[in-house]
């Protein structure tokens, strides 16, 4: 059923246009026209973002800064193989899933460990490329209290889902 939603959304959309006479494929050349500025504006932050985090792991940081908030984390209940997937996740969403990639091949698909991992990414998100993108197209560049804020939800959500994972 899931492999028809897409084509049934297309073809409702493309009925819908017929029907109040817009021309569809102007329509969508003009939107695409739009996106390359779009592209243009936003390239030079989402660069720097994966530049930093590419720095970050080549350098061996995100290692240390796992050691380092080892025990703050086995505190909170999550395993120690997931602490540089915490602390990258809100920089990166690729990195997170190569990280990912890594945990399946090292503890096997259906291990709490990646279970745990799996449930994190489900539930966390690249909070600075967000907030690079929306900063880069909107007036509002001020994020003090959004980036602490975002930051705590995206721990606590980890904390949750490797309690969730232990008890299910």
């Amino acid at each position: 059923m899931s492999g028809y939603i897409l084509p049934i959304i297309f073809i409702a959309v493309f009925c819908y246009s017929k029907y109040k006479k817009v021309n569809t494929y102007d329509t969508f050349v003009k939107g695409a026209k739009k996106s390359i500025p779009l592209v243009v504006d936003i390239f030079p932050y989402i660069a720097t973002i994966m530049i930093a985090v590419a720095l970050l792991r080549a350098s061996g940081a995100t290692n240390i800064l796992a050691t380092i908030f080892s025990p703050i984390f086995n505190l909170l209940g999550i395993p120690k193989e997931l602490i540089e997937l915490v602390l990258l996740r809100p920089f990166t969403g690729s990195g997170s899933y190569a990280l990912l990639d890594s945990v399946f091949a090292e503890y096997g698909a259906d291990s709490y460990i990646s279970r745990c991992a799996c449930v994190i990414l489900g539930c966390s998100e690249t909070i600075f490329y967000v907030a690079t993108v929306y900063t880069s197209q909107t007036k509002v560049k001020k994020l003090l209290y959004a980036i602490p804020i975002a930051l705590v939800a995206s721990v606590v959500g980890s904390v949750i889902a490797c309690l969730i994972c232990k008890v299910i």
